[in-house]
């Protein structure tokens, strides 16, 4: 695949792909047409801006297909400091996207229902936030195999060398961040929400951190080694 400079900057361009996408997808189309507790409103939002609201779907897909890529670019990345730290990695992630991809059936079913004459009834916009929610919830929820990716790979980057040891520290302070933040939406729901800015806060920095470290920087030369010095 080449050297771990371009290996990196092919990582970073795919995660930057899942990042944009991802935060198109999740904190602009879904949070433009769900109105909570609004039955009528997020239904009615569907139907005015239907082509919106596929777009985000497809942005998903595109989402979970890169996150794939991501972590085996970055397992061939690591896979030389710690074999078994890589797997995990990609494995955490795996699971993680296969929870997105059966989660967007929840996104595409409310298309349905909201846009199609065949699916309506009278508790029809109902239904419809039931779905919206069921998404927002089951997104949440796959917070728990994100947070798990970014511990292997935060090890990793402080252990390897090719990154700077902060960023490894933080991407593994984040994995905790993402935790947290999920077990605290459905245990604290009150507190869920405004809690949630704070507790993935990390994640949000060691992320971008990441990826522009990947595309500017790719990874560090390790420094020439010194000769020994000649005893007299």
């Amino acid at each position: 695949m080449g050297s771990p400079k371009r290996v990196a900057r092919l990582a970073g361009i795919l995660y930057l792909i899942v990042a944009l996408c991802g935060g198109f997808a999740q904190m602009y189309v879904r949070a433009t047409i769900r109105v909570p507790g609004d039955a009528a409103a997020t239904a009615g939002n569907i139907v005015a801006h239907a082509s919106l609201f596929r777009l985000g779907f497809v942005a998903d897909l595109v989402t979970a297909t890169c996150s794939v890529l991501v972590a085996m670019t970055l397992y061939r990345l690591f896979k030389h400091v710690n074999k078994d730290a890589a797997a995990a990695m990609v494995v955490f992630m795996a699971i993680g996207t296969g929870m997105i991809l059966v989660n967007l059936i929840f996104h595409f079913a409310a298309l349905l229902v909201a846009t199609d004459p065949s699916y309506a009834t009278a508790g029809s916009d109902a239904l419809v936030l039931l779905l919206v929610d069921m998404h927002w919830y089951g997104y949440v929820i796959g917070g728990i195999m994100f947070g798990l990716w970014l511990l292997p790979m935060g090890y990793l980057a402080y252990t390897s060398g090719m990154f700077p040891r902060a960023l490894g520290v933080v991407l593994m302070v984040a994995c905790f961040g993402y935790l947290i933040d999920t077990l605290t939406r459905f245990l604290l729901p009150s507190l869920g929400e405004t809690l949630s800015t704070i507790l993935t806060m990390p994640a949000a920095v060691a992320e971008l951190w990441m990826v522009g470290y990947l595309l500017v920087v790719g990874v560090r030369t390790p420094a020439t080694a010194r000769p020994a010095p000649v005893t007299a």
